[in-house]
């Protein structure tokens, strides 16, 4: 893979394919303050969506396509339409910024960089909804993103964004920065919810959804920060503008996050439906002298891909067609060097420790996945486990209370799909085949070498 540099297949600049948005001022000094969101026409999508109805505008953010960037992928604007109106109560917004699933990174970037492009994009969701409070859930062991958000919902309140009678509108509202434990549970939007309260975070049992019962037992609209984020811009350049971008039934743009074993790993915002190929050129490619093995499209928690995924359309549909999720868009690379069990162990051993306990299936599910992959890992499995751990993956697998079961079983799968023949060397060769110290297959495949034991 070489560099942007050279010419794609369409004769255009690899750079070309990118959309910066939110992130086109990110390395201006002061990208964060009032003053640098103001000069690139920050809150000009506010006072447009403050003169029309919050019906029409509800109904401008469906006509435009946005859908949910957390990872389902479910439309904005209908999440915002579910929420009962003339019910007498209040109306809440709970923007969840708990970034937890590993290789995730776009949120807290963004929130680092241009922390208004939320807080705008709460003011237009509230108003939406008929919403008086708006709660950011952030993870707290960003303690640097933590202070930031403060000091930008501050200058809002100064400026006349936030607070009694917004712009003369009429509108009245408060935002709460809520900054959380480090549960990646709290990820889950009911177990999030739980937490807020005060409670421990563990996900309820659905229905009622949040819409109809959620923060306090009143209706409440959970988005991810990117979904809240790119609202203004919508607004501000036209629901038209926003569908040139990405595919019929994916449109738009949004971050990518391309990690591990790239030449240029980093956030690259542009269209949905670019490829992984695409995005390496832009990328630098794969370490020099190496070549890609593996990569997840959307974390962890989605079934990997191989090589040859390299150009499925990394949009909602282009993805899952291929057998996996588009999720958050975490792009994490491996190449050939990386051990596959190794590497879904690691994974397995993340989601038995945050699993919350609160249902069987994932409680002892990942526990006992764990057990038989360390032993695998350690050479010490037997041919008939690789079965047992497809059949306990497949008995937490959509029969827990939330999607970590899921996320937990989809490693599990698409590994042993794509490399079970790695899995079977670790059992028959008594060791990993990447760690020459505890492999007898890595000495019969590599005779000429010797290995110090």
């Amino acid at each position: 893979m070489t560099m942007a540099a050279e010419l794609n297949e369409n004769g255009t600049s690899p750079e070309k394919l990118l959309a910066p948005v939110l992130s086109a001022f990110w390395d201006q000094p002061e990208s964060w303050t009032l003053a640098t969101y103001e000069r690139h026409e920050g809150y000009e999508g506010l006072k447009k969506a403050l003169a029309m109805t919050p019906d029409d505008l509800i109904a401008y953010v469906k006509d435009a396509g946005l859908r949910g960037r957390g990872g389902a992928g479910f439309p904005t604007g209908m999440k915002w339409q579910f929420i009962p109106q003339g019910d007498g109560k209040p109306h809440y917004l709970v923007v969840n910024a708990d970034e937890s699933e590993p290789g995730t990174c776009k949120d807290i970037p963004l929130l680092f960089a241009n922390p208004h492009s939320l807080i705008e994009g709460i003011v237009i969701a509230c108003y939406a909804i008929r919403s008086q409070n708006a709660f950011i859930y952030l993870r707290g062991e960003v303690v640097p993103v933590l202070r930031r958000l403060h000091e930008a919902v501050r200058e809002a309140y100064a400026a006349g964004y936030l607070g009694k009678n917004i712009l003369g509108s009429g509108l009245d509202l408060d935002v709460v920065v809520h900054a959380g434990a480090g549960a990646y549970i709290c990820g889950e939007e009911t177990a999030l919810l739980d937490s807020l309260e005060g409670r421990r975070g563990q996900p309820r049992l659905r229905p009622p959804f949040p819409a109809v019962a959620g923060l306090y037992a009143c209706p409440t609209v959970v988005n991810n920060v990117e979904s809240i984020a790119s609202v203004p811009a919508i607004l501000n350049r036209g629901k038209e503008w926003f569908r040139s971008m990405g595919s019929e039934k994916s449109p738009g743009f949004t971050l990518y996050s391309l990690s591990g074993h790239v030449t240029n790993p980093g956030q690259y915002e542009g269209p949905l439906g670019l490829t992984l190929r695409q995005l390496l050129d832009m990328g630098g490619g794969i370490r020099a002298g190496h070549r890609l093995k593996f990569w997840t499209p959307g974390g962890s928690s989605t079934p990997m891909f191989t090589d040859e995924h390299l150009d499925v359309p990394l949009d909602y549909e282009g993805v899952g067609a291929a057998g996996s999720m588009l999720g958050t868009k975490a792009l994490q690379c491996f190449d050939e060097t990386t051990c596959v069990v190794r590497a879904v162990t690691r994974w397995t051993e993340f989601y038995a420790h945050e699993s919350c306990g609160k249902c069987t299936p994932c409680r002892e599910g990942t526990y006992w996945l764990v057990q038989l992959l360390r032993d695998i890992e350690a050479g010490k499995g037997r041919l008939s486990d690789l079965d047992k751990l497809n059949d306990i993956a497949d008995t937490i697998n959509g029969k827990s209370f939330c999607a970590l079961g899921d996320g937990a079983a989809a490693p599990i799968f698409s590994s042993l799909m794509y490399f079970r023949e790695e899995y079977e060397q670790h059992i028959t060769g008594k060791g990993c085949p990447f760690d020459p110290a505890k492999s007898t297959a890595w000495a019969d495949q590599n005779p000429h070498l010797e290995v110090n034991a």
